[in-house]
């Protein structure tokens, strides 16, 4: 049954809030998820970078739920869906929580795409699904050294911080609104791009009780994504790698991916940084399949 997405401050016309609960002993480690779905169409799921949730998806999907019936997924312990303690944030378990939409929803020729950590989780979740994957657009693949430290001096501090022994779990429960802004405009190549109600939404969520354990989990668990570049080429799904010019990665990262997938498309968006979706929503949607 789909619940109301009352919870959530950012409404988007035609989507309903939906919950999948854990059915098997492996599921239960990863708690309910919460997606958000509309639209009509053939499967395309979206699935959000660190810190975020569904709604980051927002612009892009007011551009293709008339094409696409959009499931968009909260990531275990984000956005809405439940905070399990002891929960593993590494990349194989936040896999299978996409693997379970999939499969729980029966999803086939679904096109996958992901921002970030969310474009690696696409890469790797094809990799394992061939059967259910129709086509792969990874944006800004989350996928070496350093990340969203490579931003800014304040990112650095914050993230080092965040991560530190005993201090760590102090900070990453604190977020000061202006602190919280000036880093995701780190990712923005056009820094109007990130708007206020959307700042609001994520530190609404950051207060759930215990979110500060997992946003620390999901940055300390980087090199697991980095490891699950070793996956991307067993995918048989068409590939689209997008990167913003400005993006954190750089240019031997890019050139890393393109040898390693050959036969992946290639888009750099001029100017644009790590947050496409949140700057360039016409981009992504212009070019799905």
């Amino acid at each position: 049954m789909p619940l109301s997405n009352a919870e959530s401050g950012i409404k988007i016309p035609g989507f309903e809030s939906h919950f999948l609960e854990p059915g098997t002993p492996g599921e239960r480690g990863q708690g309910r998820l919460r997606y958000i779905a509309g639209g009509s169409g053939a499967p395309l799921v979206l699935l959000h970078t660190v810190r975020t949730q569904a709604e980051h998806f927002r612009h892009l999907i007011a551009r293709v739920q008339d094409r696409y019936t959009v499931y968009a997924l909260d990531l275990p312990g984000m956005g809405y869906s439940e905070i399990v303690p002891g929960a593993s944030y590494d990349e194989p378990a936040m896999r299978a929580a996409v693997k379970r939409l999939l499969t729980r929803l029966d999803l086939r020729e679904a096109t996958l795409l992901g921002e970030s950590m969310g474009a690696v989780l696409a890469m790797t979740t094809a990799a394992d699904l061939p059967e259910r994957v129709r086509a792969v657009m990874a944006i800004n693949p989350y996928d070496y050294a350093g990340g969203i430290m490579r931003s800014s001096f304040l990112a650095r501090f914050i993230i080092t911080g965040v991560l530190a022994p005993g201090i760590g779990p102090i900070l990453a429960g604190v977020e000061p609104k202006p602190i919280m802004s000036a880093v995701l405009r780190g990712g923005l190549g056009d820094k109007t791009a990130l708007r206020e109600d959307y700042v609001d939404e994520l530190l609404a969520v950051g207060r759930r009780p215990n979110y500060s354990i997992v946003a620390r989990s999901v940055y300390a668990s980087l090199p697991s994504y980095i490891a699950a570049r070793a996956r991307y080429a067993e995918v048989k799904a068409p590939i689209h790698l997008v990167y913003g010019e400005k993006d954190w990665s750089r240019a031997s990262d890019r050139q890393a991916n393109q040898r390693l997938l050959p036969a992946a498309k290639f888009t750099q968006v001029s100017e644009a940084g790590h947050f496409i979706v949140l700057e360039r929503p016409d981009v992504p949607a212009k070019l799905l399949p």
